[in-house]
């Protein structure tokens, strides 16, 4: 199975590295001689092949105007040359140990044991050594067997190094595992002194200040703790509480206490903070405290324990308002712990006004429409109307009456509620999707006129929203159909022009191109569509001169890819040019975490899907459409006749590539198989020994998925929008959808869909689709 690798975004020019460190010779040579070794820290190209015959090579590409990858340079002191020698020695000579180390740390068999015991011991003098060793100590670690883990640690700190804080701290944790509470104390008593710029400092001084804790020691374990207070933690304001209470100090023992019982209740210590609070007669607290424990336990789904709070609350409220605000908690709470019947009368028999009224209200029309009690539904709709017309209550439960009718095929009562969301709410949450929807069901009805004005409209009043393309896609339609292709491909180019990636976008190119060439009107609505903003700050390479960056090497070659990930967020901290997303979003592409770097990336490029393809460096562009289990994922697309790209743009909405995604269905693996669904196809392609866990494999989820996506292909005659629509919500609803009128096209059948996550889920594989294409056409025009 090949896995696609993101680029490397680090040392572009090993010679000018041997030329910074010549002060300190020949030892750094060895990083030139063997930089074919170390693809992680050189410019490399990715090959991604399909067959152990043909594979194709992408080389790296770097922004071509504007975002030019730039390298930071900066002096080094001559200790610090000297542990950038060393880390680099080290990262050359252990790239071996890191599948070895990755597959034992996923899953710490015998034999991946054995593998890495056999490189330690091979190593043993050495730096490479030492991290194996370290490895062999994190693993034991995990499998809780700390006295085996010992041993092991103790080799790593003979040669530690700069993995001297890790080696320390998981030394410590193993004493402290094994029952060692004393040398645990004597591990980190020095932690802060030798390792205080570690990432690490902090968990060290919680773990030495609660070791000290079980000690005679309180004065110093609570000098220590005091030190790591905040942000709080539970276990270490509880030991604290526990510490002030052997003292004598009751007000600060309660004062700790108070923190984990009142703040923290969820926490495995507030039951007994709050008992300890009750005979020191500190369970006495404010309002405030008392709402804060409420909420959280509500928030963590303990409804019954957050009921009986709001309730004892409800008397000490200092007002009227917030005392209301109280009682309609309660009952929610007490609905949603399963007194269902008896918490929706005493709802309902609440007498409370305001805001409190208005959220009670909006909670019982959910359960009216919920119970399809349409009569209930709208006289509470006119109670909620008339006690709160400006409420977020109110505009939420007017959407949701909307989406109601659109679902019982009441068009025309659909449009009702969704204007008045706009003509009441136009700058609320809600007014530019509602006005979008009324707009849209107009011109399913056949009412073009005023389809027309409401999707110009849209465009002037909500230029920001996410529903202008799709307005102006419509608009250029409208033109075509009123015989103006000038104005149509006005409307069209401007799509292109600001959401190049977008769906609609591909829809305007395929229009402009049935238009043929030809003018381009001006209209000044478009005018008001803003421009993309730019995208924030220059794309660096990894400094290769920053020890964090080297260090988060070598804890990759340990395969401790989370630990390396923090290293490099704590190196850029500062920085400003940023540098980590594709760094970061690489490391977690080598660990294997596609879903990951793929989540990472979208958060540090939110607007992606509106930029240029110069605008991104290409591995940016590679880690947000990935391509990995190719092989196999290639194959099975084949052998079903289905796109590769299109599989690999639905697996990417279903699980993100994220082999082991369960969803709360039960779905599982790649492209979310149900068991069921799989037990059937596995017969069908004779597939021996079937069980659902094999969905949590690629090879096997992938054969089963592409299996069951061509079969809903062709009961829908091939055509890829309505049977992803039934890929998400079912083949009986799809066939109710085109049942329920004609369309021009499927494009106008997906944006009919009443489902929103099914609607965008379609439109959302179209597009990706259509960017893996693009994104990788050097690869299929080498393959033609």
């Amino acid at each position: 199975m090949n896995h696609v690798k993101l680029r490397t975004v680090s040392i572009r020019s090993i010679a000018a590295f041997v030329l910074l460190f010549s002060v300190i010779s020949s030892p750094i040579l060895l990083l030139s001689q063997t930089k074919k070794k170390a693809p992680s820290s050189a410019k490399k190209s990715v090959t991604t092949a399909t067959s152990k015959k043909s594979a194709t090579t992408i080389k790296s590409k770097r922004p071509t105007s504007k975002k030019k990858a730039k390298k930071r340079k900066r002096k080094l002191t001559a200790a610090e040359l000297r542990r950038m020698q060393r880390m680099n020695r080290a990262f050359v000579a252990s790239s071996t140990l890191k599948p070895m180390a990755k597959q034992l740390l996923e899953n710490r068999t015998p034999q991946a044991y054995a593998g890495v015991e056999a490189y330690a011991q091979k190593h043993s003098a050495t730096d490479e050594g030492a991290m194996a060793n370290l490895v062999l100590g994190y693993a034991r670690i995990l499998d809780n067997d700390y006295v085996r883990a010992l041993p092991h640690l103790k080799k790593a700190a003979l040669r530690a190094g700069d993995l001297g804080d890790y080696v320390s701290y998981y030394t410590a944790v193993a004493l402290s595992g094994s029952g060692d509470r004393d040398g645990a104390i004597k591990q980190l008593a020095d932690f802060q002194t030798k390792y205080g710029n570690s990432i690490l400092a902090r968990d060290a001084g919680v773990m030495y200040a609660n070791a000290l804790f079980a000690t005679d020691n309180a004065q110093a374990a609570i000098s220590t703790a005091l030190k790591y207070r905040n942000p709080p933690r539970s276990d270490l304001e509880f030991n604290l509480g526990r510490a002030y209470m052997k003292m004598g100090d009751s007000q600060k023992a309660i004062e700790a206490l108070r923190r984990v019982y009142y703040s923290m209740p969820l926490a495995s210590e507030a039951s007994q903070a709050g008992a300890d609070l009750s005979s020191l007669g500190g369970l006495t607290a404010g309002y405030s405290e008392r709402k804060i424990r409420a909420d959280v336990l509500a928030q963590g789904r303990r409804y019954r324990d957050a009921a009986a709070e709001y309730r004892d609350l409800v008397n000490t409220a200092p007002t009227a308002a917030q005392r209301d605000s109280l009682m309609v908690a309660a009952g929610i709470a007490d609905y949603r712990s399963g007194e269902v019947k008896d918490a929706k009368q005493a709802l309902a028999a609440l007498q409370v006004s305001g805001d409190a009224n208005a959220q009670k209200l909006w909670f019982l029309i959910g359960l009216a429409r919920d119970a399809d009690d349409e009569g209930q539904f709208n006289d509470l709709i006119n109670q909620l109307r008339q006690a709160a017309p400006t409420s977020g209550y109110f505009e939420q439960s007017l959407l949701s009456a909307g989406n109601m009718y659109l679902l019982k095929k009441n068009y025309d009562r659909a449009i009702d509620f969704y204007r008045e969301i706009d003509q009441r709410f136009p700058k609320g949450r809600w007014g530019h999707y509602a006005h979008w929807k009324a707009a849209w069901l107009d011109f399913r009805q056949g009412r073009t006129d005023a389809a027309t004005e409401a999707f110009e409209s849209q465009i002037a009043r909500y230029p920001d929203s996410a529903e202008v393309p799709a307005a102006m896609y419509w608009r250029g339609r409208m033109a075509e159909e009123k015989k103006d292709p000038a104005l149509a491909r006005a409307f069209y180019k401007k799509i292109t022009e600001r959401y190049p990636n977008y769906y609609y976008a591909d829809r305007a190119r395929d229009r402009m191109q049935l238009l043929g060439t030809g003018t381009v009107a001006h209209d000044p609505l478009l005018d008001h569509v803003p421009p993309l903003k730019a995208v924030p700050g220059e794309f660096e390479e990894a400094p290769e001169d920053d020890l964090r960056v080297q260090k988060a090497r070598l804890l990759e070659n340990c395969g401790l890819f989370d630990f390396a990930v923090k290293e490099i967020q704590r190196a850029s901290a500062g920085d400003s040019t940023d540098w980590r997303a594709g760094e970061i979003a690489r490391l977690y592409q080598e660990s294997g975490g596609y879903h990951r770097a793929l989540n990472y990336m979208k958060r540090a490029v939110p607007s992606y899907f509106a930029l240029d393809y110069s605008a991104l460096p290409r591995n940016y562009w590679e880690t947000l459409f990935p391509r990995p289990f190719w092989s196999d994922l290639k194959r099975y697309s084949e052998a079903n006749e289905l796109d590769p790209y299109l599989v690999a743009s639905l697996i990417r909405q279903e699980s993100e590539f994220n082999p082991g995604a369960i969803s709360r269905a039960n779905a599982l693996g790649l492209m979310q198989v149900l068991p069921d669904t799989g037990r059937q196809l596995a017969k069908e392609t004779k597939l021996r020994g079937f069980q659902p866990a094999l969905l949590l494999t690629p090879h096997t989820n992938m054969q089963l998925g592409t299996r069951y996506f061509k079969h809903l292909l062709e009961k829908f005659n091939g055509t890829p929008e309505y049977a992803l629509a039934a890929y998400n919500a079912g083949s009986t609803r799809v066939e109710s959808w085109l049942a329920d009128g004609t369309y021009r096209d499927p494009q106008e059948f997906v944006e009919s869909i009443p489902f929103t996550e099914t609607r965008e889920y379609v439109q959302a594989i179209m597009r990706n689709a259509s960017v893996y294409k693009k994104l990788y056409s050097k690869e299929i025009a080498s393959n033609q």
